[in-house]
Parts: structure tokens; sequence; C-alpha cells
């Protein structure tokens, strides 16, 4: 069973723990997860079994959209509700139209520099950030570029307000929910957080555990789940280079091409089979795993 998995994720459940249970129900040898969603968030989370595991990073780099409600007045240590509030806002203060609220907004669209919580898993010297957070440690860290493509109002009944947010890989929902807090000089912080797409995995194709695995539309063979990449049939030697693990060179003039789309490209038999995938860099074509199918 080497497929992936369109998991719809539920509120209070890490994503270590969903990757268990999934273990567990379908009797799999290894599986492993695209892209963490926090316990307080829902909705689509990526599960590679056996050999889509070597897959999981192409997966977890995929642009991704959420649904995220936002409560203003408040401020947390977490930037979501499970956090301390540290400061309040009288929210009555602030008598907000939508016009003023999407001006602000807009703000953070394109590419933003973002920092991120310190309730995170990120490493500073071998040491997640939220071990040094509980112990009330808390240290400077450097802000990350992300792309955030478009924020959208869905509604706003104070103090909730509800975004569509889509964006790239590594923005934390949280820092941009507190950030546009800030920014509209009322705090803010998450209550409640679903991702409904990962590429071309979305929410409504995706399953909860106890749908699996008879809902055949949230599992994808890894060729299919790579679809995203580009792909070269190889024949002769340079198949036989590439099942043994050597590179393969190319010239202006040969079939082979660099590809300016991804970096990574899906490699195939005659037979248009996968067996691999492959990075290209500087005249060559190098393997970066081969698949066992």
């Amino acid at each position: 069973m080497n497929i992936i998995i369109n998991l719809n994720k539920d509120y209070g459940i890490t994503s270590h723990d969903a990757v268990t249970a999934i273990k567990k129900l379908l009797k799999v040898r290894k599986a492993g997860h695209a892209g963490t969603l926090d316990p307080i968030a829902t909705g689509v989370l990526l599960i590679c079994l056996n050999e889509a595991t070597k897959i999981s990073s192409l997966l977890s780099n995929i642009d991704k959209e959420y649904i995220m409600t936002a409560k203003l007045g408040e401020s947390t240590d977490t930037y979501d509700a499970e956090g301390k509030v540290i400061k309040k806002f009288q929210i009555s203060n602030f008598k907000f139209q939508i016009e003023e609220i999407k001006e602000i907004i807009q703000r953070f669209t394109g590419e933003i520099e973002q920092a991120p919580p310190m309730y995170s898993a990120i490493k500073v010297s071998g040491e997640p950030l939220y071990k040094l957070a509980r112990k009330g440690i808390e240290i400077e860290r450097k802000p990350r570029k992300v792309i955030i493509y478009s924020i959208e109002i869905l509604s706003f009944e104070s103090p909730f307000l509800k975004l569509r947010v889509s964006c790239s890989k590594g923005t934390y929902m949280r820092s941009l929910c507190n950030d546009i807090g800030n920014a509209l000089g009322a705090g803010a912080h998450m209550v409640e957080l679903v991702r409904t797409r990962i590429g071309q995995f979305s929410i409504e194709n995706s399953a909860k555990i106890g749908e699996l695995p008879h809902k055949t539309a949230s599992l994808y063979p890894i060729d299919s789940a790579l679809k995203h990449l580009p792909e070269i049939i190889l024949e002769g030697d340079n198949l036989k280079k590439a099942k043994n693990g050597n590179p393969i060179t190319y010239t202006p003039d040969s079939p082979i091409h660099p590809f300016t789309i991804s970096p990574f490209i899906r490699l195939k038999d005659p037979e248009g089979r996968l067996f691999g995938i492959g990075k290209v860099s500087k005249g060559s074509i190098k393997i970066e795993r081969l698949l066992k199918l």
C-alpha cells in the first residue's frame, strides 16, 4: 500500500496521533505526514504510506489554503486560543468598517517577512522553540520570507473575523493572525483554523479516519500525487543508469532537457511506470529517490 491519504484531521489530535491511528487501522509498516497541523487545527493533512514516505518533502512544499477565524481584542502568548491572554483591548472602542479592514489586510499580501511564533517546532541549537517558551524563555526569531497570494474576508461579526488565506509553504497562520491584530491596533488571536487545500488536495476530497479505506477519492497513488511535477521517459543506458542511482547528463541537443517549472521531475520507464524522482542541476539529473513500486 504505497499511497498518499488526503486526511481530514479532527480537532484536538496531533499530526503524529493521526499517523499512528492510520498505521494501526491499515496495518502498514511505515507512515508519515507531509506538513504539520497543530491540534487546534483541522482539515487537510497528507499521510504517506510505505514507499510514499520518500516523497513527503515534495508534498510539504506545495502552496496551501486556510480558513482562519481570528478573535479581535485579545493577544495571547501562543497567538491562538490555547495560550494565555497577555493583553486585552476594549473592543467596543473599535468601530471597524469592512473596507478599513480590507485595506489593512492587503498590506500582508505578496512576499512578506514573518517571524515564527515562540510556540513552534522550529529548532534553535537543537531545541524546539516551544520547549524554550514553556520555560518562560523568549528569544529573537529570524524573520522568514513567505508569500501570501490572497486574503479574503469571509465574514466579520465583532469580535470575530473570518478569513480565507492562500499562501506559500512555511507560512504560520498564528503569526499572520497576531500581526493583523497588531496592525488593526486591537490585538488578535486565532480561535479556529481549517486547512482547506494543499495543492491539488482539497478538503472536499478528504476523508475522516473512520471513512478509511473505503472513501477511495481520498487515496492517491504516488504518481498521481506528484502530477504537479514534470515527467520524463528514460530508455536504454539512461534508464539503466538512473535505476542504479547514477546521475544522467544532458546537452542542448539531448532528448532530456532541463526543466524550469520545478527542479524535481518524475522518472519513468518506457511503459510509463514511475520508478524515481530526479533533480535537475548543472547539466545533470541527479537521482533523489528510487521507488520500489
